[in-house]
């Protein structure tokens, strides 16, 4: 289905009701997807299976079935002008179901090359002439003999699934051929990439929204910090980066988006790294066909955020340059927070208690999300935390307060 602009409060030419935005997944990103969509006057249809998922329970309409149920997907059809997707684990052949009656972005084609390593690797190796940035040397693997074939130099390296694998995991480091073939063996022997361990000096992504018109535009370049897998902390300020390097990613980005003919919102992350001269150096790592953790900073930091953005690739409305008013750092909360001990707090007993928010929102320019979700558990994405201030000082200073208050590793740990 061709792309039209969908203007909001008018009504809608399926429903019978307002113009109409449906998303396939209700975790946090639908949510704050949804929350965007009905400020600018939209109303909203979640598709997930859970009753309680943080998406349906913002939204107009909630239609609690799987991803590939026809009768949902035919609900979901019937209720909305344009459909999007939260994450990109939603089966392609569902979003190619969709689209043949309305319009979908990403398109399936799009979330099919973020669902496999293989074939992701493979674009971002097509699009290098182009964007400058290559993806780190790399093996696939799928047989035997292509695991006797992987060149020696790739060791030592990092194993992963070509499908499935998110925040770390289906990940294994190996040293040696033997680690290699028993990581394999480890993960069942599915399609896999190893990909050469290279000197990683910081990590960093970028996040462009791209009109169905070709329109693209790009928000600051995100470093970020990891912990176990897991994004813990971004960092977006004037010298967070070096300016040279993030004009590369930036660049790239657009040109991975381009080429795919991408519609909607695009993630993509990078490592900086240290080539055998000493010089830094960029790798495209992955990317991530949606809204992302590292740009939850936008909705206190800029004046567009990032779901505003998805929003208005959606419905075909003019996408501005996104402009940040303050320099902002996030922090990642995750459920370990609901038991772990910190700075205000006795030892925590495996009962939830819920961390110190009056003391962490006392403190100037904190600006807490939180998703809704019913229950924390360790590992668990339970919100997160923007902080934003005159200057990188006033923000660093606040962070690392935040950070004490809530017993979490102090900036640059």
């Amino acid at each position: 289905m061709s792309f039209k602009t969908l203007l909001p409060g008018n009504p809608s030419v399926h429903s019978g009701q307002q113009t109409t935005l449906g998303v396939m997944g209700g975790g946090q990103l639908g949510r704050m997807f949804v929350q965007a969509a009905q400020a600018m006057g939209y109303f909203t249809v979640v598709l997930d299976p859970d009753p309680a998922s943080p998406a349906g329970l913002v939204s107009h309409h909630h239609i609690k079935t799987a991803y590939d149920d026809e009768q949902g997907l035919a609900q979901l059809m019937q209720r909305c002008d344009a459909i999007t997707t939260e994450f990109e684990n939603v089966p392609a052949h569902a979003l190619l179901t969709l689209a043949a009656q309305r319009p979908v972005a990403p398109s399936a084609a799009c979330v099919a090359v973020a669902q496999d390593r293989v074939k992701e690797k493979a674009h971002f190796e097509h699009c290098a002439p182009i964007s400058g940035v290559a993806p780190a040397p790399h093996a696939v693997i799928t047989t035997d003999a292509s695991l006797k074939a992987v060149p020696a130099d790739l060791l030592p390296g990092i194993l992963k699934t070509a499908r499935m694998g998110y925040d770390g995991k289906g990940q294994v480091r190996v040293s040696t051929r033997e680690e290699l073939a028993a990581a394999w063996d480890d993960l069942d022997k599915v399609p896999c990439v190893l990909e050469k361990l290279l000197q990683l000096r910081a990590e960093c992504s970028v996040i462009v929204a791209r009109g169905a018109d070709g329109q693209v535009v790009s928000f600051p370049v995100q470093k970020n910090t990891h912990h176990d897998g897991i994004l813990a902390l971004t960092e977006v300020f004037d010298g967070a980066l070096d300016p040279t390097l993030a004009q590369r990613a930036q660049a790239s980005t657009v040109a991975i988006a381009n080429h795919l003919q991408y519609v909607g919102v695009l993630c993509v992350e990078y490592f900086v790294v240290q080539n055998a001269d000493g010089a830094l150096d960029l790798v495209v790592n992955e990317m991530a066909p949606r809204p992302h953790n590292s740009g939850h900073y936008t909705q206190n930091a800029c004046h567009l955020s990032q779901f505003e953005a998805q929003v208005r690739a959606l419905a075909g409305l003019p996408l501005p340059t996104p402009r940040q008013h303050s320099p902002a750092i996030m922090v990642n909360l995750l459920g370990d927070l609901w038991f772990a001990p910190n700075a205000v707090r006795a030892q925590a007993s495996r009962t939830p208690v819920s961390p110190p928010w009056g003391a962490v929102l006392a403190l100037p320019g904190t600006h807490l999300h939180l998703y809704g979700k019913l229950g924390a558990r360790p590992g668990r994405k339970m919100g997160h935390l923007n902080i934003t201030g005159a200057s990188v000082a006033q923000v660093r200073e606040t962070t690392a307060q935040v950070l004490a208050l809530l017993g979490l590793p102090a900036l640059g740990a």
